[in-house]
């Protein structure tokens, strides 16, 4: 059985006094010493609290947006009739409250961007190799960084792996075969 009208008051009450003790600095801890409950329990009202805040800011800022979104409407069926018409300076006005609708409600085509090189021109690449994915992540946040040289021939892969010994060419005073 839920609890009573008196009681989820109660909580609500406590929950927003603990959520104001907490943004003035008071840890789990000392909030469940003031209300003379666990700190587990005080730990799980305050995330309660937080969820329960964070949902009625979502709805409250989706109530926002209808109701700009009524009042951009309005606007735009009073401009509506003369901008079919071709009324030049209606039909501007139209266009702007449609962006602006469009932009309200993200219905926006993302922009695409790119990472350009030197001089705003293209970056130089050619076969996917990771080491040429490796230099360009390493000059990508650089202003002014300059493309270098990529050796094709290096292989990423095999770093975890023991490099093979080379011979010893020095003389090292040992006589023996």
């Amino acid at each position: 059985m839920p609890p009573s009208k008196a009681k989820q008051a109660l909580v609500a009450k406590r929950r927003s006094e603990m959520l104001i003790m907490k943004i003035q600095g008071r840890t789990s801890a000392q909030i469940a010493e003031h209300f003379g409950i666990s700190p587990a329990t005080a730990r799980s009202d305050l995330r309660r609290a937080i969820k329960k805040a964070r949902d009625m800011e979502v709805h409250d800022a989706e109530l926002y947006r209808f109701i700009q979104g009524s009042r951009l409407e309005t606007l735009l069926r009073g401009v509506w009739p003369e901008a079919s018409d071709g009324d030049i300076k209606a039909g501007e006005q139209a266009r702007k409250y449609i962006a602006d609708l469009t932009e309200l409600f993200g219905l926006k085509v993302p922009v695409r961007t790119e990472i350009s090189g030197p001089d705003g021109g293209a970056i130089p690449f050619s076969s996917g190799e990771a080491a040429e994915v490796m230099a360009l992540i390493d000059i990508s946040d650089r202003d002014n960084a300059e493309i270098p040289t990529i050796d094709p021939d290096a292989d990423f892969d095999d770093e975890d792996e023991e490099p093979e010994e080379e011979p010893d060419d020095e003389d090292d005073g040992d006589d023996s075969p």
